[in-house]
């Protein structure tokens, strides 16, 4: 009875050990992917924010590259230390099932030494065939024999567990060494980092300082930034409206085309008015709104707008991390990326409207249904209004702003008139 209750004790952790082991395999693979994901943030950074030595860039500019690189190797800091903790619990739960399976081992041990021992008395020949004869009848023998069928089974059954329990063992302590090896290699890594971090910040410390020397001058620029940021800004918003405006007047006058042909001009006309005096809407074919409704389901899924890139400035209001008087806010995200870089469309949809924002370059406004995404500070422009663009289709070259060097492609999404967060649309921004 005992033995049976241990049994079962054993396939028990074996099955919930075994659960656990899966979980913590996942989590480290889940934290893995993050910490690669964040070091080819860094290696993009890296190459599109300090790609040339020396090169002529403002002192804001220059903290605010800088800020960027802190801010993706103290997450890289923070991803690895978790995996290193994961490990540790990895390695003290291995400690744990290897001092289980010694135990269990020995006790196997012991158990096969007695059976071994019991059956070399009675190992002879002679002694299985006079123990098989003294039976009192033949049941009595069959049953003895079978006795014998199974204690022999049950002796090589003795002899696999113990070499399956072996190699158990030989596995949980190879795996064990390799956890730790990849602790030590993990946090190898992360010390190496973190000096290149103490160094980065000195670095900026000293930067910093020279700003706050003219903080007013520095202030008064960001704050007029902002102040064409937010007149464009309204220029799109009015583009879209009119756009939209222009959009549901064309699809009024189809209607009213086809209904007059019917005889029901009347009725039509009414409905045309009603359209053109309503909100900023679209009023949408059901192939539009089934475009929208595919734009929808791809929500988190979307391809980037440029092929490699590094968000610079996210979306939202945001406190400016060296003037604490300073707020910014931006309606879409800014994407920094390789010299003569293309815009490409994140999905399929038609060209609404092209236009030249002063301050702002060339504007590729794209319809996908009720939503609109917009492409801004093109230096050149590859599509035309009212054209069909696919996914990944080529739509312009972005701008490469010669004072600065940087190519920045200006990125908003809509859904009718109201804005969107890129970030919660496109596949891991």
């Amino acid at each position: 009875m005992k033995t049976g209750i241990r049994i079962l004790f054993v396939i028990l952790f074996s099955f919930f050990s075994t659960g656990q082991v899966f979980s913590q395999s996942d989590k480290q693979q889940v934290l893995e992917e993050k910490r690669q994901s964040i070091l080819q943030e860094i290696k993009q950074i890296n190459n599109l924010l300090f790609k040339t030595r020396g090169e002529k860039k403002s002192v804001l500019t220059e903290v605010q590259d800088i800020n960027q690189r802190i801010s993706a190797t103290e997450n890289l800091i923070k991803v690895t230390n978790q995996q290193t903790n994961l490990l540790t619990r990895n390695i003290n739960e291995n400690i744990n099932k290897i001092d289980g399976l010694r135990d269990e081992l020995k006790e196997l041990k012991e158990d096969y030494a007695a059976m071994i021992k019991k059956s070399y008395k009675s190992k002879s020949q002679q002694s299985r065939i006079m123990f098989l004869l003294s039976s009192n009848d033949f049941l009595q023998a069959y049953k003895r024999l079978q006795y014998m069928k199974q204690y022999t089974k049950h002796r090589k059954q003795q002899g696999e567990n113990i070499k399956e329990k072996t190699a158990m063992l030989q596995q949980l302590n190879s795996d064990l060494l390799a956890q730790k090896d990849k602790k030590q290699e993990l946090i190898e890594e992360n010390n190496k980092v973190k000096k290149g971090l103490q160094k980065e910040k000195g670095n900026q410390e000293t930067l910093v300082a020279t700003l706050k020397k003219n903080e007013g001058q520095f202030t008064s620029q960001i704050r007029d930034k902002q102040k064409e940021a937010r007149r464009i800004e309204r220029q799109i918003d009015d583009i879209i409206k009119a756009a939209i405006a222009e959009a549901n007047r064309k699809a009024a006058e189809a209607r009213a085309a086809a209904a007059k042909n019917a005889g029901t001009e009347t009725k039509v006309e009414e409905k045309v008015v009603a359209t053109s005096s309503g909100p900023a809407t679209f009023a949408l074919t059901p192939e539009a709104k089934a475009l929208a409704n595919n734009f929808t389901s791809n929500k988190g899924k979307l391809i980037w707008p440029v092929e490699k890139g590094v968000v610079t400035e996210s979306y939202g209001k945001h406190q400016h991390p060296l003037f604490p008087n300073v707020v910014t806010d931006n309606s879409g995200v800014d994407i920094t990326t390789e010299a003569s870089a293309s815009a490409r469309a994140v999905f399929d949809g038609e060209v609404m409207q092209i236009q030249h924002i002063k301050g702002a370059n060339s504007a590729v406004f794209i319809q996908h249904g009720d939503y609109i995404t917009v492409y801004r500070n093109l230096a050149s422009v590859t599509v035309k209004k009212g054209e069909k663009v696919s996914t990944k289709q080529q739509i312009g070259t972005i701008y490469n702003n010669p004072n600065s060097g940087k190519t920045v492609l200006k990125f908003n999404i809509y859904k009718n008139s109201d804005k969107m967060n890129p970030a919660d649309w496109i596949y891991r921004m």
